[in-house]
């Protein structure tokens, strides 16, 4: 069996009946099954996950990013995260007996019949990137749907990859790609001051001489009266979870401010919290190795 996962991000993160629809779309495909979908108001995001056989996955992928064109209307959206297009990025990721090759080649043909047929450019990211400026998501997406709104057209360096020279009037513009596993790590801190939760961000995140593997931002969480550190873990073995979060509870001391909770974002892989568990236990002659093989088993079983 050859199994892909798709993640696509909505810029819906209110209406429960709209994801709901969306969502529906995707799992009336024969073959896909939706493993995991979650929405959050403050981002005004939804992120889904399904999975199944690459050409089930790859259909399911096109009718939600189709239906979420007919729903989503980015002229009227606001929220705390990034976004540029009513499906902003969707990737696929290799499982079992597909390749990150496979998944390229994936996006490609999701791109172009996104760009055809729904005339939403689309850009290539991750490992399905055409140029290297554009395997980071936050190189796309700058500028966000206003921006790029301005630029797609008269900028060459934003020409899509797929799709017309402008952009979707409400739909905006959609960033398909392939990558590994990735782990998106929200930490919650006891203060309301954002510009605590920036200065953390920009010292635990690549770009800014942070760890390797790690994307973050800082952002208000409104409806709590606190602020947040949302992290992309995009390879959570060179940068673990638990590594991230002891740097970020130490760093927000500094400024007198405590982590009040932490929360994961669609999926995680059992190795990543495995590695968790050993860190603050301490086990001695712990074998992980083994805790993994025992749960792909009881997985394989059902």
């Amino acid at each position: 069996m050859k199994l892909v996962e798709c993640v696509p991000n909505f810029s819906e993160g209110r209406d429960p009946e709209k994801l709901d629809t969306i969502v529906g779309a995707m799992t009336a495909v024969e073959g896909v099954r939706l493993l995991d979908k979650e929405m959050d108001a403050d981002h005004n995001r939804a992120v889904v996950t399904i999975i199944g056989e690459p050409e089930a996955v790859l259909e399911g992928a096109f009718r939600g990013i189709e239906k979420a064109s007919e729903l989503v209307d980015l002229t009227g959206h606001e929220g705390e995260h990034p976004r540029m297009g009513a499906t902003d990025v969707c990737p696929f990721v290799p499982v079992k007996g597909v390749t990150m090759d496979d998944c390229v080649e994936l996006a490609q043909r999701l791109g172009e019949r996104v760009g055809g047929e729904l005339e939403i450019p689309v850009f290539l990211y991750e490992a399905a990137a055409t140029r290297p400026t554009r395997e980071n998501l936050a190189k796309v997406r700058k500028g966000q749907f206003e921006g790029l709104r301005d630029e797609i057209g008269t900028n060459p360096a934003k020409d899509p990859d797929y799709g017309p020279k402008k952009i979707h009037p409400t739909a905006g513009a959609t960033a398909i790609g392939a990558r590994p596993f990735l782990v998106a790590y929200n930490i919650n801190l006891d203060s309301a001051d954002v510009a605590i939760a920036k200065k953390i961000a920009n010292s635990i995140r690549h770009a800014r001489g942070g760890f390797r593997y790690v994307k973050a931002m800082g952002f208000e969480i409104k409806d709590r009266g606190i602020v947040q550190v949302s992290i992309n873990m995009v390879n959570y073995k060179g940068s673990p979870l638990f590594r991230v979060f002891e740097t970020v509870k130490r760093e927000a001391q500094r400024y007198g401010v405590n982590v009040v909770g932490s929360e994961i974002v669609g999926l995680v892989p059992a190795e990543a919290l495995v590695a968790c568990a050993d860190f603050y236990l301490q086990l001695e002659d712990f074998k992980s190795e083994q805790v993994l093989e025992n749960l792909l088993a009881e997985d394989e079983e059902e």
